[in-house]
């Protein structure tokens, strides 16, 4: 999954504290760790295959049928303890034909209510009639005129991190992995598709069946339904979006298969069969999810000039780090997105060059350290191993684990060389392929497999400082910024007077536009900002990350004029990416916080219920 700062890079590193007392909090053992975000007992009777059967209801906005569930025994236990959120259960029945007594437990404000079902050591398989319920955090259903047809109504699913037992009774948690099939009814002339084997043609009748046969955890489940269609990519990748939305999606993403050949040349073969995009309406509320052969990502990357595609290149990356090795808790989140974001500046790198992937790094570094600055230099939530017992898992979603985790693996490739490092990652992906691994043991791994080669490596790195201690270590790497430089002195000359058509940005990617606006100078004059609009036409910008960026220097410099356009994109973009930034920027001033509100109650149908949390906290 994309990070609410999804861009990346490191060019200069602060210096964190407490290394010599994160080395004596680090564990002694890598003993197996409790998932504390799931209820059930996965580790006593374990899913091992899903048979789920369900029909989309859109007039009730409801998923009604049935969940089969086959398990093993792994320990002695009269019970098996499924995870749910405001599901309802009508019945459940055992794979002797007897009809289950089963107990819905009292519901946990952060992980829902445990479902108990008695079971004998002879059963091997039961199923569970069930529907959702009025409020499932996973799903968002959409009305035609929240579309981009405006003529079908659309769903779609997002369960990272425990939210697939919101439209699933199921173990919900990552170290937890099962194969499944699915039917779905949906109305007909809709198509649908999940993370699994998918159609490229709408059905008749509105059936849908599919097959995954690798095993994944809950939270890689994914559905969507509305008035799809495909378009090839190769033989092995393709796009799809809404119809009105497919030629734009196809144009704009057809480099994918290029992206697949260039990862498997540097970490191994991609063994999910086909991987394909789908272009989700505008109301997704991060940039991409990983969901295994069918990556949902947001639409807007379609920028019109591949400008922001490298979405796609962190999502694929996933297709090796998180979904063929994911991280056995959500405290060792940064396994799964660490790991990615490296690999996808590697993808990056070998596709546009080394000064190109360092504004990536760059922009990265100051998204970490923003996370620092706002979570605290001595926060343990700096720390990549998390300790989130009794807490949201979402609380763990943050640049730490994106950016930290991937500047802890530049370091390491650094120390060992970039060889040695390539052959590490191979054989880790190879070694632990369909399996799930917690910090403890990736860093004995790590140690046996690389860094016992040079008894100076370990020293050099300091894991300790990195995986066990706060904020940036002092030895973070450095990337070269060579290009950022020069838009930095393009900065300092609009700062001292120069007008803006006469800066020098030609050529400029979407990377330098960003650097640029992050750095401008502070209390700018409204004719400055005008003066910047009228030469580059910022308010009208189809690039969403840079109208995003544009947006908050107006909120904070006052510039009035690109208010209705940013009303605008409030409107119609869902990604929480966006959403946060210029509501809080909104909320610093009592007639800002006025103007926020008035958008947000227009806006709120179009998010997800994940985006409506997040902006109900800041606003309330």
């Amino acid at each position: 999954m994309l990070p609410l700062a999804a861009l990346c890079l490191l060019a200069s590193c602060q210096s964190g504290t407490g290394d010599s007392k994160a080395a004596q909090q680090a564990p002694a053992a890598a003993t197996i760790e409790k998932d504390w975000h799931t209820l059930s007992n996965a580790d006593s009777v374990k899913v091992t295959h899903l048979g789920l059967d369900i029909a989309v209801d859109f007039n009730q906005k409801k998923i009604k049928g049935s969940a089969h569930w086959d398990f093993q025994f792994l320990k002695s236990s009269s019970s098996i303890v499924f995870d749910t959120w405001d599901l309802t259960i009508d019945s459940v029945l055992l794979d002797d034909g007897s009809k289950a007594s089963f107990v819905l437990e009292a519901k946990d404000t952060v992980l829902g209510s445990a479902l108990r079902i008695p079971v004998k050591s002879t059963n091997k398989a039961l199923t569970i009639y069930y529907s959702t319920g009025t409020h499932p955090t996973a799903l968002q259903w959409l009305d035609p005129a929240q579309t981009f047809g405006k003529k079908q109504p659309f769903l779609y699913t997002q369960s990272e991190s425990i939210y697939a037992r919101s439209w699933i009774p199921c173990q919900d948690g990552p170290g937890i992995r099962y194969t499944y099939d699915a039917r779905v009814k949906v109305p007909a002339g809709l198509m649908a598709l999940m993370s699994a084997e998918n159609p490229q043609q709408r059905s008749v009748d509105g059936n849908y069946h599919f097959k995954m046969e690798q095993p994944v955890p809950a939270y890689l489940m994914a559905l969507a339904v509305g008035d799809i269609g495909f378009s090839a990519v190769d033989s092995r990748t393709g796009v799809y979006a809404e119809t009105v939305l497919l030629p734009k999606g196809h144009k704009e993403l057809e480099d994918i298969g290029t992206m697949v050949h260039t990862a498997e040349k540097l970490y191994g073969p991609y063994r999910w069969g086909r991987y394909d995009v789908l272009v989700l309406p505008s109301g997704f509320p991060i940039g991409g999810m990983e969901n295994p052969r069918l990556t949902f990502c947001t639409p807007t990357i379609l920028a019109g000039d591949k400008s922001l595609v490298n979405l796609i290149a962190h999502e694929l990356a996933h297709s090796w780090s998180g979904n063929l090795v994911t991280n056995a808790t959500w405290n060792d989140f940064w396994l799964n997105e660490g790991f990615t974001v490296y690999f996808e500046r590697r993808i990056t790198e070998a596709t546009y060059g080394k000064d190109y992937v360092d504004m990536l790094w760059e922009l990265g570094f100051q998204d970490m350290k923003a996370a620092v600055d706002e979570l605290g230099a001595q926060s343990k939530d700096t720390w990549l191993k998390l300790d989130l017992k009794g807490r949201d898992p979402d609380i763990g979603l943050t640049d730490i684990a994106y950016e930290k985790g991937a500047a802890f693996l530049y370091l390491v490739e650094q120390t060992v060389g970039r060889d040695n490092m390539d052959r590490f990652l191979r054989g880790y992906f190879d070694s632990h392929a369909f399996k799930t691994i917690e910090t403890e043991q990736f860093l004995a791994y790590l140690d046996e497999h690389l860094l016992n080669q040079h008894p100076d490596w370990k020293k050099k790195i300091n894991i300790d400082a990195w995986v066990y201690g706060p904020g940036i270590p002092a030895n973070c790497p450095h990337a070269g910024d060579l290009r950022f430089k020069k838009a930095e002195a393009q900065s300092a000359a609009f700062a001292a007077g120069t007008p803006a058509a006469k800066l020098d940005t030609a050529g400029w990617s979407t990377y330098e536009w960003m650097h640029f606006l992050r750095h401008l100078p502070n209390g700018m004059p409204v004719e400055k900002m005008k003066d910047l609009d009228q030469a580059f036409h910022l308010t009208q910008t189809g690039n969403s990350e840079l109208a995003d960026l544009w947006f908050l220097q107006a909120i904070r410099n006052h510039y009035e004029p690109a208010y209705p356009a940013m009303k605008q994109f409030l409107y119609v973009t869902g990604r929480q990416k966006f959403l946060e930034p210029l509501y809080k920027a909104m909320k610093a001033t009592p007639e800002g916080l006025v103007m926020a509100r008035d958008i947000y109650n227009k806006a709120r149908p179009n998010y997800h219920p994940l985006a409506q949390k997040t902006i109900d906290e800041i606003l309330q």
